[in-house]
């Protein structure tokens, strides 16, 4: 349907009937419309709108389903190192401890991740009207980034604001492994950009969430410049960063982290 302010103030009203189409690839879908509609606020978008339909109908005819033995053995390694968003924390009988003494260290981590960590919130950045802040929190499990994000959106700001960008990356030690994740929250390759950020600064353990209150006027490629500069900020405030001196000392020490300074440095 197209309401009287279309396409001046408002965009077409529309409804997605496709029973075949997964939870999140509909998410994504409609995220997709929606940037086209902000990037072209005032004109007609209803032929961009049908031409990202039908590139999705096309991939989607594309795609195959993996095989059975291969998504179960992708689905094992989630849970290995800490499963979905959504799942508890690993039990403490799949961390692998032998004796009494490191079971009860385990399940004391276990008793801590089901804490809320302390939320840290950074100070926030005004551009034409649109405004970022950043929030931060550390988390050493899947479950406790649920949790950290169910007690922001409990803050009527939070909630209300155009996009809440998130990322976070937390260090499987057994196996040396990072397990991370990220949501653009319709600001499209907004969740990427963050999480690339945090790959470089080689942050561990920590989640950063960049609320963004849109103020009308479009920022362009200044909005990612934004994001990415409050959750510097904030990571640097909180010590998950160091100091360009003490990264060029650690150079020497281990090859391992030399690798992910340099990195860093570019």
């Amino acid at each position: 349907m197209l309401p009287n302010e279309y396409p001046g103030t408002a965009p077409p009203v529309y409804q997605l009937n496709a029973p075949w189409l997964k939870g999140q690839e509909r998410a994504d879908l409609s995220n997709s419309l929606e940037e086209i509609y902000v990037q072209n606020i005032g004109e007609s978008i209803l032929y961009l709108w049908v031409e990202k339909i039908r590139d999705v109908l096309i991939q989607k005819s594309q795609m195959t389903e993996p095989d059975p033995d291969v998504k179960k053995k992708t689905e094992e390694e989630g849970v290995e190192c800490g499963g979905d968003i959504l799942s508890a924390c690993p039990p403490v009988k799949a961390l692998g401890f032998g004796n009494s003494q490191n079971q009860a260290g385990a399940a004391t981590r276990v008793v801590e991740t089901e804490e809320l960590p302390p939320i840290d919130h950074g100070v926030p950045i005004t551009d034409r009207r649109s405004t970022f802040q950043a929030h931060l929190a550390p988390v050493v499990c899947p479950k406790q980034v649920k949790t950290v994000l169910a007690k922001l959106y409990e803050n009527k700001k939070v909630a209300s604001a155009t996009h809440n960008i998130y990322a976070y990356r937390i260090y499987c030690e057994d196996k040396q492994t990072f397990l991370q994740d990220c949501e653009d929250d319709g600001e499209t390759a907004a969740g990427g950009r963050l999480l690339h950020l945090m790959e470089i600064l080689n942050v561990r353990n920590v989640l950063v969430v960049v609320s963004r209150w849109y103020g009308g006027i479009l920022l362009g490629p200044d909005r990612f410049k934004h994001i990415n500069n409050c959750a510097r900020n904030i990571l640097v405030e909180k010590n998950y960063t160091h100091p360009p001196e003490e990264s060029s000392k650690a150079l020497g020490k281990n090859k391992k982290v030399r690798k992910d300074k340099k990195r860093s440095e570019h």
